[in-house]
């Protein structure tokens, strides 16, 4: 062949070589680099990789493999973009190996690189590279025709294209496709060695000359293909030629999937290149996958949900029904922030689980998102719907094991049933989810069912939690101040700050409305920070003998800054760490005590004082009193309430009075509203009282006039 025909053939390849020197710049190109990209050797020379790198700014990208370069390792198939100076942009795929010298010392890299650039742009070289070809060809009788009278030139071409040929050989059987040509007789021209690697075949039977008919049937010897279909497969590709069109296909070959693409040539026969896309297959099934379904749990996403429902509710038109459940797990955010992410992944998988083993087959269960679940029930009555319902809720409320901890967590149900309560996905789900509320309302752990007043309902409570949002910033919030009071002496020791909410529109709102709200939507982080700081400001111009105290919620503590939150408080308001009482109730010890310990401890270090509100309503109460050494037991009114009237709430008080001398904290009986109580519990020994006998909570401003008096009498 002529130098012209090898010259067409090495286009076909989309490999180069390079080297690097020991600093990792660019030092050899071999002569492909110019022919592909149009810039010559020189321009590169003496440039790093990231030099020419569209994505060179990508440090997460090109890290491992600065790693590599650094530590002499091979490395294979890095794929990169390439920009030109032109605009257009080419992906280029490289392998290469460190080079070491006789001595062992490492002086760069060599290595291959070759163009993997869009489907189209293959297209365009492959069509120029035909239309060489025929150009090719027609030098070649050129040449024949003057071989007699050229025979020295003759020579000295044939010395060209055997080293042309070499490097056709080489280029030709590194490239990462398999390639083979036929021409318009049907007859091989020319393969490399990645298509017989691809197609097993031997390189003995296959080699140019041999037929199309020949190689079909060693490809059903070695069984790429079934014996029938040789001769389907010849007159495809027959029609295919004739047509001049250029065709792409997948076959399985032994578990792996290859894309064959076949170009045909305006002279007669076709190059066809073979890929293994299998890895690539995978990956897209696996894209697909995550796409439907949620990834931890294996279930299906909201979005296929949502098909589903649609689908179901033609079958409602028909007249069926279908029931829609919407779930979430009670507790799981404590169980995530104390036990940690993997521990709330773990309770997730095997919730799910539980969801699925409670319904049928035919049933559809849902991740929704976090710990919110959904079930698609098809044609089941009401009554039905609620037995799947409660078995579920009998499910979830059993313990689990999770990383070695007993937990107990459970569930509250809202139900949606079509078309009595919508009619497409969306409106099922979002009635479901206010029954859900309805259902955390009334207590959790129940299943509630959708009815229209819920939607009122919901409307309200979303505005106020609106509204909530923005009232710190609007200046909505206000602390009212309770006086505390010795028993004895009448004596003001101190103040507990209130928070009120004063509502532009609905007047004051009652802290059990927006406390319960802020606390599951998380405002109360950002309240509770306001409150502390405005109370320690405003008790900062307080006589120096008095304390404020604040009561913090258990949302509080799950924040790990709690600590750095009262320090910067004090910090910045110049109140005595000993003149903040911060008061916590054992809801907020039962949510993780550990945890909740290690807080108390950090504040306790600051120097603030530590009360347990609501003392006696908790079956634990007194192991946290050994467990923490707190400074005051806030006695429950409950127990004030009844004490002219049960007898046995005089014990129980004497009791816990008693307990305090002995363990040396000081108690405060809360709620007294008569001087009977009063005398009671000042004869019982209570060091401190509050109550509205006593005074009602009122703003700051009425601080002074309280304190003028020096002392409260009983009203």
């Amino acid at each position: 062949m002529s130098a012209r025909l090898l010259e067409d053939f090495a286009q076909i390849s989309c490999d180069w070589f390079w080297e690097m020197d020991d600093q990792f710049k660019f030092c050899y190109f071999s002569y492909r680099w110019s022919e592909l990209f149009g810039r010559s050797p020189e321009q590169e020379i003496g440039k790093s990789r990231l030099q020419v790198a569209m994505n060179a700014d990508d440090k997460a990208f090109w890290q491992p493999h600065i790693d590599d370069l650094h530590a002499r390792r091979p490395f294979r198939d890095l794929v990169y973009p390439y920009a030109f100076d032109d605009g257009h942009v080419r992906w280029l795929k490289i392998s290469g190996q460190p080079v070491f010298n006789e001595a062992g010392a490492f002086t760069g890299y060599r290595g291959v690189g070759t163009d993997i650039t869009e489907e189209h742009e293959a297209k365009r070289r492959l069509s120029e590279t035909l239309e060489q070809l025929q150009h090719a060809n027609r030098a070649f009788t050129l040449v024949n025709s003057e071989l007699q009278r050229q025979n020295q030139r003759l020579t000295e071409q044939e010395n060209e294209i055997r080293q042309q040929g070499q490097q056709l050989d080489v280029a030709l059987n590194n490239m990462a496709h398999g390639l083979c040509m036929f021409d318009e007789q049907f007859r091989l021209l020319v393969c490399n060695a990645r298509y017989l690697e691809l197609m097993r075949l031997s390189p003995d039977l296959v080699k140019p000359g041999v037929t199309l008919r020949e190689i079909l049937q060693h490809n059903v010897d070695v069984g790429n293909l079934p014996a029938p279909a040789e001769a389907h497969y010849e007159e495809y590709l027959r029609e295919l030629n004739q047509h001049g069109a250029v065709a792409f296909e997948r076959v399985l070959l032994d578990g792996r999937t290859i894309a064959i693409r076949h170009h045909p040539m305006p002279a007669g026969g076709w190059v066809a290149t073979y890929e293994d896309i299998t890895e690539r297959k995978e990956t897209e099934a696996k894209i697909l996958q995550l796409a439907r379904h949620d990834e931890l749990t294996g279930l299906a996403n909201r979005r296929v949900f949502g098909e589903k429902v649609n689908e179901a509710l033609a079958r409602v038109r028909r007249g069926q029904t279908l029931t829609v459940l919407l779930l979430d797990l009670d507790n799981f955010k404590i169980v995530n922030d104390t036990l940690g992410h993997s521990a709330g992944d773990a309770l997730l998988k095997t919730a799910a689980q539980r969801l699925q083993d409670c319904v049928r087959e035919t049933d559809v269960v849902a991740r929704l998102g976090g710990d919110e679940f959904a079930v698609l029930l098809g044609d089941l009555e009401r009554n039905e719907s609620g037995v799947v319902a409660d078995r579920i809720i009998r499910s979830l409320a059993s313990p689990f094991d999770v990383e070695g901890h007993h937990v107990v967590i459970g569930t509250s149900i809202g139900m949606a049933l079509a078309p009595h309560d919508g009619d497409d996905a969306e409106s099922l789900l979002k009635n479901a989810d206010m029954a859900l509320y309805q259902a955390k309302e009334e207590g959790r752990g129940i299943c509630r069912s959708f009815v229209p007043a819920m939607n009122i309902r919901l409307q309200e409570q979303r505005k106020l939690e609106l509204d909530l949002r923005g009232a710190v910033e609007r200046g909505e919030f206000e602390l009212y101040y309770q006086p505390l009071v010795a028993a004895h002496s009448g004596e003001i020791t101190g103040f507990e700050a209130l928070l009120r909410w004063f509502h532009p529109e609905r007047g004051m709102i009652s802290p059990a409305d927006f406390i319960p709200l802020a606390e599951d939507t998380g405002i109360i982080g950002p309240l509770g920070e306001w409150v502390i700081r405005t109370a320690c400001a405003q008790a900062a111009s307080w006589p120096a003998d008095l304390k404020v105290a604040v009561n913090l919620s258990p949302a509080q503590f799950r924040n790990k800054s709690i600590g750095l939150i009262v320090a910067s408080a004090l910090g910045s308001t110049g109140l005595a760490p000993r003149r903040l009482e911060l008061e916590i109730t054992e809801s907020a010890l039962l949510q993780d005590s550990d945890a909740t310990g290690a807080a108390l401890h950090e504040l306790r270090g600051l120097g603030v004082r530590i009360a347990m509100d609501d003392f006696g309503t908790g079956y634990s109460s007194l192991s946290y009193l050994r467990s923490f050494p707190f400074d005051r037991i806030k006695i429950d009114r409950a127990f004030v309430q009844d004490l002219g009237r049960k007898p046995d709430c005089i014990a129980i008080f004497e009791t816990i009075v008693g307990l305090g001398r002995g363990l040396g904290i000081a108690t405060t009986a809360e709620g007294v509203e008569t001087p009977e109580q009063l005398r009671v519990v000042a004869d019982l020994g209570c060091s401190e009282v509050q109550g509205f006998l006593l005074g009602a909570p009122g703003p700051a401003s009425r601080v002074p006039e309280l304190l003028q008096a020096g002392r409260i009498k009983a009203a």
